[in-house]
């Protein structure tokens, strides 16, 4: 592991990427809670299972949540390593010197 200083691209790329793991982890969350909660809303039933789903939703999106941000951080940490010991042209996009 290099202590270079990054250039403000390259953080301006983890800030990137970072606001997009949150914010895909955050509408996985949105979804998943409304897939297993949402029948609380159509119908009345029993206030144990009203509970139980509520309960289920919240607990398996805030899981979800935190499983997509590790894996598309992951993956980004992942994808930086190879880059930086790729030769120069050797990835599609990054050019040769």
């Amino acid at each position: 592991m290099t202590t270079r200083r990054r250039s403000q691209a390259e953080r301006d790329e983890i800030t990137v990427e970072i606001g997009y793991a949150l914010f895909s982890a955050a509408f996985l969350a949105l979804v998943v809670f409304g897939a297993v909660a949402g029948p609380v809303a159509v119908w009345s039933l029993p206030p144990a299972v009203d509970k139980v789903l509520l309960v289920a939703g919240a607990s398996l999106a805030g899981v979800l949540a935190v499983v997509r941000v590790v894996h598309v951080l992951w993956r980004f940490t992942g994808r930086q390593r190879r880059e930086s010991f790729a030769a120069p042209g050797e990835l599609p996009g990054r050019p040769a010197r």
